[in-house]
């Protein structure tokens, strides 16, 4: 009999989301705990491995289960390890062999990934990507993470770790800080975060443009802030969209030229930005694509529920073991 189910998990800085899944892709049972307030990698472990065994036993669906797929900060999917994870306290300066604990404390074969490969895997397994062999997801979140998808396969590289787009430096001469240490990456522009910081440079630079985001005083200006504003026509709001698309799309005119996508698949909050985002994305990636690549490549926005596309991404992977 094939065994129907698999579980998915979704590692975060602050909570672990986990859910069984069957292969249509629908969650049938979810739970979580909190990813805070552990010093040792055991002790994290030993409580999920618990609150997975009791989710298995209260649905009755002990053997019913293939295996588990894990996406977790700076996962290697090659060896199955969580690596100095900058938020994650007990392998902020460690490797950690992750997934053999899992297995240990379960009983099922355990694998992981970053997250936005995840996103890779579960666009391939349950999105828009399905039935597409070759495809980039770009998740844009408070960072920009990427997954490549060749021939089918997860490009993961020798180390584990290929596929960061968002830490291609774009801007050479004053770029911008990223987190990583290094300046002028991908991600200090185009993200969630990158948006707002567009925004608040837009504003000091330029004290004479009019802007409704000029009467966000009492708490930081949001990405979300910047889309409610360019809905309502605000010139400011719109420029950040169209600095922030074409700084995007001419970094995806790079992309293409080495793996010949059929499609760049946007995921997160915002790629939720519609028009404002994609038409300058695709209008600055089709000016500057190599002519042999031109009219080749669909920008595709991810369909799968925010809420549930991690445990999806990372259940996908289960499928695989």
């Amino acid at each position: 009999m094939e065994i129907p189910y698999v579980i998915g998990i979704d590692m975060g800085g602050t909570n672990t989301a986990f859910g069984i899944v069957d292969r249509r892709g629908d969650i049938i049972f979810r739970s979580s705990i909190s990813t805070v307030g552990y010093t040792r990698g055991e002790d994290y472990v030993e409580d999920l491995g618990n609150a997975i065994n009791d989710l298995i036993t209260y649905n009755n669906l002990a053997g019913l289960i293939k295996g588990i797929g894990m996406g977790v900060p700076n996962g290697n999917m090659n060896d199955g390890t969580i690596e100095k994870a900058a938020n994650i306290p007990w392998a902020k300066t460690v490797v950690v062999p992750l997934a053999a604990m899992i297995t240990q404390k379960t009983g099922l074969p355990c694998g992981l990934t970053n997250d936005a490969n995840a996103a890779a895997m579960g666009e391939m397994a349950y999105g828009v990507a399905k039935g597409i062999k070759d495809f980039i997801v770009i998740t844009l979140g408070t960072g920009l993470g990427s997954g490549i998808v060749s021939n089918g396969h997860l490009i993961i590289g020798h180390d584990g770790f290929a596929g960061e787009l968002g830490h291609i430096r774009v801007v050479r001469e004053n770029g911008r800080l990223c987190g990583c240490g290094r300046t002028g990456c991908l991600e200090t522009y185009a993200s969630a975060t990158g948006v707002a910081r567009t925004a608040r440079e837009i504003l000091e630079l330029h004290p004479d443009k009019k802007s409704i985001l000029r009467e966000i005083t009492l708490s930081p200006i949001t990405s979300k802030d910047v889309f409610e504003a360019a809905k309502s026509g605000d010139e400011v709001a719109l420029e950040i969209f169209n600095f922030t698309g074409r700084i995007l799309g001419e970094a995806i005119s790079d992309f293409i030229a080495f793996t010949s996508p059929k499609a760049i698949i946007l995921f997160g909050g915002l790629a939720n930005a519609g028009n404002f985002l994609t038409a300058p994305l695709k209008k600055a990636m089709n000016d500057h694509v190599l002519s042999i690549y031109q009219g080749k490549t669909e920008i595709l926005v991810s369909a799968l529920n925010d809420a549930e596309a991690a445990i999806l991404g990372a259940s996908a992977l289960a499928w695989e073991s």
